[in-house]
């Protein structure tokens, strides 16, 4: 019990475990439509896009997340405008606003000098740094993306998975897909802090490919998936705290893990199962 309870007497442990599991179940939860629709290359890009915001953000002195949060929408949203209609496709419009919003970014984070030690956090994460501020900012960004899945489920099912079926009942499919570019956007904005820009992409796609190999139904694997990306996050926050190592790169270790024993044990779709 003490191996359990004696990180949890630190201030910071306890915002920091609190933090981690929100970030896993959201990430986990709008990360089942990631999976299934093919959508982890924007995680990634998203997850980059957010620099220039970072970096304005800190040159004007402002508060970083809300940088971070401006620029995901606005490339979320002109992801959206440019394959409106079927324009140029998705993976085009996101190589480019990916690539030219991640060089805008390392031009403004190149003018800072001292950028390796401020910038660091949202480069990597840091699970044990989330201040008071943070943990308000993330647990209401993430109760508004799961109250926003959870309520449209029905609509964000159907657009995803039968568009045909969402135009015979006048449903308004690119709003809501537009709308789900916003919500990854803000699960992308909300991780930073805990798991950092480079390991966003990784709970986003990791716990929602773990519950994909259990269970063929949506709903039971966003379920699935936001219970192992809480167990994740907490398992690799206590690696953190008694190995010293990176929070971020701990929970995305403990992930990776739960996802090889699904690959090789899960049933009916494991490796040795089938075997």
């Amino acid at each position: 019990m003490s191996f359990l309870l004696d990180p949890l007497a630190y201030t910071f442990m306890q915002r920091g475990l609190a933090a981690s599991v929100i970030v896993g179940i959201v990430c986990a939860v709008i990360g089942s439509y990631v999976v299934l629709r093919g959508m982890a290359f924007l995680g990634d890009a998203l997850a980059h896009a957010i620099l220039p915001g970072v970096a304005i953000a800190y040159l004007m002195g402002g508060n970083l997340t809300v940088g971070a949060l401006v620029a995901a929408i606005i490339v979320a949203l002109l992801i959206g405008l440019f394959t409106r209609q079927g324009t140029i496709r998705e993976d085009t419009a996101i190589g480019i606003l990916f690539a030219a919003a991640l060089s805008l970014g390392v031009a403004l984070i190149s003018s800072i000098r001292t950028y390796a030690l401020d910038l660091s956090h949202i480069l990597f994460g840091n699970m044990l740094g989330v201040s008071a501020t943070d943990l308000w900012m993330v647990g209401i960004l993430g109760l508004l993306v799961l109250a926003v899945i959870v309520g449209l489920y029905r609509p964000f099912l159907v657009v995803s998975f039968d568009p045909t079926l969402a135009a015979t009942l006048r449903w308004p499919g690119e709003f809501f897909r537009i709308l789900l570019l916003v919500l990854l956007a803000l699960t992308v904005v909300i991780s930073l802090q805990t798991v950092g820009i480079g390991l966003v992409a990784a709970m986003l796609v990791t716990p929602a490919a773990t519950a994909f190999l259990l269970t063929r139904r949506l709903a039971r694997m966003m379920v699935f998936s936001a219970v192992l990306g809480a167990i994740s996050s907490v398992i690799g926050l206590y690696v953190s705290y008694y190995a010293n190592i990176a929070s971020g790169a701990a929970v995305v270790l403990v992930a990776t893990g739960f996802f090889l024993l699904a690959f090789l044990f899960a049933p009916g779709r494991g490796l040795i199962w089938k075997r």
